[in-house]
């Protein structure tokens, strides 16, 4: 092939994605809602990964937080109440090459969604699992939700929820088959990209609980851990959440503590004093579901045709 030219075959170059590449239309949002830092981390976290917007799909529930796939330019499917989570498990299972977000609240995700919740964890199917709590129902306009905190007034409890709210990590750190959960905050950007990062290297389901502000209905929900920095437990340890120097220095409290002992996992989410930021517990180890179903993904078009129609087979008179 002496004297032919050959730039014509030449591998191109691998595109490199910025942030405008993620970014969908306006969000709609109320100002100062702290879904906008959330926002803003997810995209800054593709873009740092350089995560192929055609490989990307972000999947929500109903609430304030589901309108997420909405504003990212990826692949998304906006479910039904409480459902983003088998919507997520079964985009998982068939296709293993995706990388899969799930937005989801605290009503969206403990209250109608609780069950598949909980199920969810133990499949420990791959996938970063953001849970926006900002301790109410914000998109029906202010009613109770599980993490409502005693004595919080909404339109449901005018006189203030009767009971004590239910506590997410304690809740997940509870199921067998749990292998990733974190907490961070909306009102610290560098842990949040942080925790994210972390938990999307994470092989396996990773659970982020992030306190986060709804300026309209609980404005004071997370007013005190702002003001007063100390009342936030920083977790550090070689294996933990690595936000650099200039993080840890936002937090004076912090505690040393292995992320794979669920042990003290479970006794640091107990504990009544010091809001708990970091990775509570990790396990790359544990089984996953994905891959016990993964049966039949390399079946062709005509297969997999033929396996329906014996499977209907069954329903013939």
């Amino acid at each position: 092939m002496y004297g032919l030219k050959l730039d014509w075959m030449e591998t191109p170059e691998a595109p490199y994605y910025t942030l405008e590449d993620y970014t969908g239309p306006e969000a709609r949002w109320c100002p100062g809602c702290g879904d906008f830092a959330v926002l803003t981390a997810a995209q800054r976290l593709c873009r740092d990964e350089q995560l192929a917007p055609e490989k990307t799909v972000f999947v929500s529930g109903i609430g304030c937080s589901s309108r997420f796939p909405h504003y990212m330019k990826t692949y998304g499917f906006h479910g039904l109440h409480g459902r983003a989570l088998p919507v997520a498990c079964g985009i998982r299972a068939r296709r293993p090459d995706l990388n899969i977000f799930v937005a989801t609240g605290d009503g969206d995700c403990c209250s109608i969604g609780s069950a598949h919740w909980i199920h969810a964890v133990r499949y420990n199917m791959r996938m970063v699992v953001m849970m926006f709590d900002n301790n109410v129902y914000g998109l029906t306009k202010n009613q109770t939700s599980p993490t409502s905190p005693e004595g919080l007034r909404t339109y449901t409890h005018p006189r203030g929820a009767p009971i004590e709210g239910m506590d997410p990590l304690q809740v997940s750190l509870a199921v067998r088959g749990v292998s990733f959960i974190a907490q961070t905050v909306d009102f610290n950007p560098q842990h949040l990209l942080a925790t994210l990062t972390a938990a999307y290297h994470h092989p396996g389901f990773a659970f982020v609980r992030i306190l986060q502000r709804c300026p309209h209905y609980t404005p004071r929900a997370f007013a005190p851990l702002q003001e007063n920095p100390s009342m936030m437990s920083l977790l550090v340890h070689p294996d933990g959440i690595d936000g650099g120097e200039s993080m840890t220095r936002l937090f004076p409290n912090r505690i040393e503590h292995d992320p794979s002992d669920l042990r003290g996992a479970r006794v640091i989410a107990e504990a009544e004093q010091g809001i708990p930021v970091g990775l509570l517990y990790k396990n790359d180890s544990v089984p996953r579901y994905d891959h016990a179903s993964a049966s039949g993904l390399s079946a062709t078009r005509e297969d997999r045709v033929k396996l329906l129609e014996q499977q209907l087979d069954w329903f013939r008179i």
